[in-house]
């Protein structure tokens, strides 16, 4: 929304039946095939162990999603696949870091984010060898990286898995899964457009491979291109601001009356006194009296205590600054692998990564408050001109020399609207040799590097030095309007071929003097990672054998080094542009690392124990930056007969702190701040924030029943502060455990549930807090004595801010907890095969607490409005039905999210009747997608699909939640396999 730019933040993330649906997501990990209880299991290398293990031996609860479930959703883009996994739903999708909504350098950014602890706490794999990050100065993996055409499967495992992959994994890890030993020929095109005729994408993907040296070797390569269309928020027409309602003030409860609401809905809310021609103030006392053209200014319906909005009337509709609801973007990659059996001890495999990704949204355009303007500007409307009130100014400005004007608040739409446009390349290279010494002794070394690197571009970005000067017109000799500084060599700035702009009235400019004022600016990012490992793994065999099988075990050693650096634009670097000042920043980290992880199988096929297996891991890690820390892992496998498994897992987990945690530069940064002293917002924090606040500025003599700076213009513009790293971070530390059962009753065949409870427990979690948020947690604390108060600076005569301070500390904690729940029954009868499944997910809690003794933030079940798709619904399930026969197959998805509440408890626990009670609570998902598909030949295969049947919208208040506001989307597309059956 506008009043905000563009600054420097991190963001604030068994196999699937191949038969699955649109909305279909997977299974835990559980054999579901009856057949499996009879036939031996393969042992294999799994997510999550370096121990080569049956998964049903195996004791966290993994979730997996087949290629083919990919394939059948029509979704081309991986992140708003597993977003709809509700181990994944917070996860941050293009739309979420589109328009208004990112931080530099972020726009089109795919980010997971699971169990809602944040995309720095996911730990993202491929084929269980970390991946470099897309944003500079963190560890989140932008998947739009990672191919969707040659996945195998994408495993997502829960709970702390620090002891086997390192730091960053306290949530959990995922994994990519890419095809191995591909040989043929694949083409796969689509095609998808939205009921409303945009959004639409196109996506092509060519894989070939092929075996040589009689099968001892093979290489494989793939091509996808993928472009998505903009689609604007006002291409939407219940986000038009006529058609959109927001909650404001109730009119009719200025004196907070119980009975009645204290915010009801209005529809064509605007900013008060600003508008794309001008808002004009001649006697400056902050209401506007003309517009820009000279035309009278109509102020609409002043919704008072609202903090400056009105309903109707000349002002900018706030509307006008959401900017994009989906980017503009396109994407090529090229993967390489191959590997090679250099003898029948010895494989040799490498792969090479190209990535080229371009983002581009269109955000907002730039505003400026209180413009002083003088009557010998020739734009100025000799109607203004005439009204001016002689020594308004002076006295206004406490400056008698202050010269006689006007002062103009501006939304300059003509200027250019502001965008950003990102084009980010990704390398990676892995080289590995494996090796077995024995039938049960492997040994493996690698070595990956990867890169990104990041141009981004600031797309009408104005210079504000420029735009000053351009605004300051006079009349020349010629009686031609020029700058002052092309006449006065003392005016401020003076700057070489200044073109006029006149700001009053809309489109009423030189294009020319636009172009000057704008510029684009390119920024770089550059983001490297190196990884070096070796690992020993096997059994014992006989020589130490346990009733239940032999022994495993693996152990290894890591290296790891990461390099993050930023090079913004000089322009933004000089603080003289629209978006900025941001630093440059650079820093880098290593780690050494040894782990060791066993498998003690006790029993098997033994009575009441038909299995019974023991594990455990160990990691010892030392940083260059916050030095030794140590994960480990315990675990057991119980299945008192082959239908019942108990499973269950505790563990520590760390994470480091990233490299902009630790080394971004102090820099410079504007926010606009809501006092949380201000007698209408006592309500809207802590129990103890009304006392807190009594005593904050009693200290400084100021009368906390009268403070209301959201009356005082001066108290409600941006607010200049300072942000920037911690060196002296420490490490967050995780306690996890998972507890589950998984079902295969022998009296049906092709039964399977899986039920898993999940804890997660994260201390001395590190915590950034907004300005706002920083005033917020000053006084919501039980006392004033936290670390937060001495980030705020307050005026000592008026109480307001004028100054604050962020940094990162390990001051906050975490805490989530829940049930994955899984249910899948399949069937083959003389119609057809069956399948119908069932994966949900309880969250039971989802606590953060800012700092020690603060109260405790529970979201669980909320979805606040204005929130960047961080929602948090009880209940979340995606039901998948699908039958096929001979060559058709049809499938029907139910993706189903319960009802949220649209307010904190926090807000309501101090205003009950802040909203209408019909208000409190968001509508529950209901999203439909239907799909076919039919085998035309064993090589061709043609498909098409809606997703989001029924056109369901966004709730009153989102744009986002708790669906797209894409709606309905049509997708079709065919399959051609010159190497076997496409299907």
């Amino acid at each position: 929304m506008r009043r905000t730019k563009l600054l420097p933040i991190s963001l604030i993330f068994g196999t699937a039946a191949t038969l699955g649906v649109p909305a279909a997501l997977a299974q835990q990990s559980a054999s579901n095939n009856p057949a499996d209880t009879a036939d031996p299991v393969e042992e294999i290398v799994i997510t999550g162990s370096r121990i080569r293990q049956d998964q049903q031996s195996f004791a966290n609860p993994i979730t997996t999603f087949s290629s083919e479930t990919l394939a059948q959703s029509g979704k081309t883009d991986l992140a708003d696949f597993l977003a709809q996994s509700p181990a994944l739903v917070g996860s941050i999708t293009g739309d979420l870091t589109a328009g208004s909504n990112p931080g530099f350098g972020e726009v089109g950014l795919n980010l997971l984010d699971l169990r809602h602890l944040g995309v720095d706490r996911t730990l993202v794999l491929v084929d269980g060898r970390r991946h470099v990050s897309g944003l500079a100065g963190s560890a989140a993996v932008d998947v739009d990286a990672i191919p969707t055409d040659l996945l195998e499967a994408v495993d997502v495992l829960t709970g702390g898995a620090s002891a086997v992959y390192g730091a960053d994994g306290v949530s959990g890890v995922v994994n990519f899964r890419l095809k191995k030993d591909f040989e043929g020929l694949t083409v796969r095109g689509q095609a998808s457009r939205s009921g409303r005729g945009d959004g639409d994408n196109r996506f092509m993907a060519l894989t070939g491979g092929l075996n040589f040296a009689e099968g001892r070797g093979n290489v494989a390569i793939a091509y996808e291109y993928s472009k998505d269309d903009r689609v604007f928020d006002q291409d939407r027409s219940y986000l038009r601001p006529l058609n959109r309602f927001d909650l404001a003030q109730n009119q009719d409860d200025l004196d907070d009356d119980a009975d009645l609401p204290d915010n009801v809905p209005y529809n064509d809310i605007r900013y008060a006194d600003s508008a794309p021609t001008g808002a004009v103030d001649v006697d400056f006392d902050f209401a506007s009296d003309f517009e820009g053209n000279g035309g009278v200014y109509d102020r609409g319906f002043l919704l008072e205590n609202s903090g400056g909005y009105t309903q109707g009337g000349s002002s900018t509709q706030t509307n006008g600054y959401q900017g994009d609801l989906f980017p503009e973007s396109e994407r090529h990659l090229v993967n390489l692998l191959g590997h090679f059996d250099m003898s029948d001890s010895l494989t040799l495999s490498a792969e090479a990564k190209y990535a080229r990704t371009r983002a581009f949204s269109i955000a907002q355009p730039s505003y400026d408050f209180y413009l002083l303007m003088t009557p010998d500007n020739p734009y100025m409307p000799d109607i203004i001109r005439d009204a001016i009130v002689p020594g308004a100014a002076a006295t206004f400005f406490e400056d008698p020399d202050t010269p006689d004007g006007v002062i103009v608040t501006r939304d300059n739409f003509d200027l250019g609207t502001n965008g950003e446009d990102t084009r980010r390349e990704t390398l990676r290279g892995v080289l590995a040799l494996n090796g077995t010494v024995s039938d049960n002794l492997s040994w493996e070394t690698s070595y990956v590097y990867g890169e990104t690197r990041s141009r981004i571009v600031e797309v009408n970005n104005r210079r504000e030095d420029r735009w000053l000067a351009a605004i300051d017109v006079v009349e020349n000799p010629m009686g031609q309007p020029v700058c002052r500084s092309s006449l006065d060599p003392d005016a401020d700035p003076a700057l070489e071929g200044c073109l006029p702009y006149n700001i009053f009235g809309l489109d009423v400019r030189d294009p020319a003097a636009a172009d000057w004022v704008n510029t684009d600016s390119v920024s770089h990012t550059k983001v490297t990672q190196q990884v070096v490992s070796g690992s020993f793994s096997g059994d014992l065999g006989e020589t130490l054998k346990l009733p239940g099988g032999s022994i495993g075990f693996a152990f290894g050693a890591e290296y790891r080094r990461e390099t993050s650096d930023s090079v913004p634009a000089q322009e933004i670097q000089d603080g003289i542009t629209w978006v900025g000042p941001i630093t440059p920043s650079e820093g880098s980290f290593d780690v050494k690392e040894l782990f060791a992880e066993i498998n003690l199988p006790l029993l098997t096929d033994a009575r009441f124990a038909n299995k019974l297996s023991l594990g455990a891991a160990f990691r010892a890690s030392d940083y260059s930056t916050v030095g030794k820390t140590n994960s480990w892992k315990v675990d057991a496998v119980y299945a008192p007969v082959e239908s019942v498994t108990f499973r269950g897992t505790y563990a520590q987990a760390v994470r480091a702190p990233n490299i902009s945690e630790l080394f971004s530069p102090e820099s410079t940064t504007f926010n606009f701040i809501v006092d949380p002293c201000d007698l209408n917002e006592l309500n809207n924090g802590s129990s103890t924030r009304e006392a807190n606040c009594a005593a904050l500025l009693n200290d400084l003599g100021i009368d906390p029943a009268a403070f209301l700076p959201s009356n005082t213009p001066q108290a409600t513009l941006f607010t200049e502060g300072t942000f920037g790293g911690n060196r002296d971070l420490s490490e967050e530390t995780a306690k996890t455990w998972t507890a589950g059962v998984v079902l295969r009753p022998e009296f049906t065949p092709g039964f399977t549930v899986a039920l898993d409870w999940y804890d997660i427990e994260i201390a001395d979690a590190i915590n950034t807090p907004e300005a706002s948020e920083l005033a917020e947690l000053c006084v919501d604390q039980p006392s004033l004595d936290n670390p937060f108060c001495a980030g705020i600076n307050r005026d000592p005569d008026t109480g307001y801010v004028i100054g604050f301070t962020v940094r990162p500390d390990n001051v906050a904690s975490f805490r989530t907890s829940g049930l994955d729940m899984s249910f899948d029954y399949r069937r083959s009868t003389g119609i057809g095969d069956f399948s119908v499944q069932l994966v949900g997910g309880y969250l039971d809690r989802i606590e953060f607490v800012s700092t020690p003794g603060a109260e405790v933030d529970n979201d669980l079940g909320e979805a606040p409005m204005n929130s960047l798709g961080v929602f948090f619904p009880k209940f979340a399930s995606t039901l998948d039905v699908s039958w096929t026969r001979g060559p058709l197959t049809l499938a029907y998805g139910l993706n189903w999210a319960s009802k949220t509440d649209r307010f904190s408890r926090e807000t309501l626990r101090g205003d009950p009747d802040y909203a209408d009670s019909r208000l409190f609570r968001v509508k529950e998902k209901w999203d439909h997608d239907i799909h076919g598909s039919y085998d035309i030949t064993d090589q061709v295969k043609v498909f098409a699909g809606v997703n989001n049947l029924l056109d369901e919208k966004p709730a009153f208040g989102y744009s986002s939640y708790p669906i797209s506001a894409m709606g309905r989307y049509f997708y079709a597309g065919a399959k051609m396999n010159l190497g076997g059956p496409a299907r």
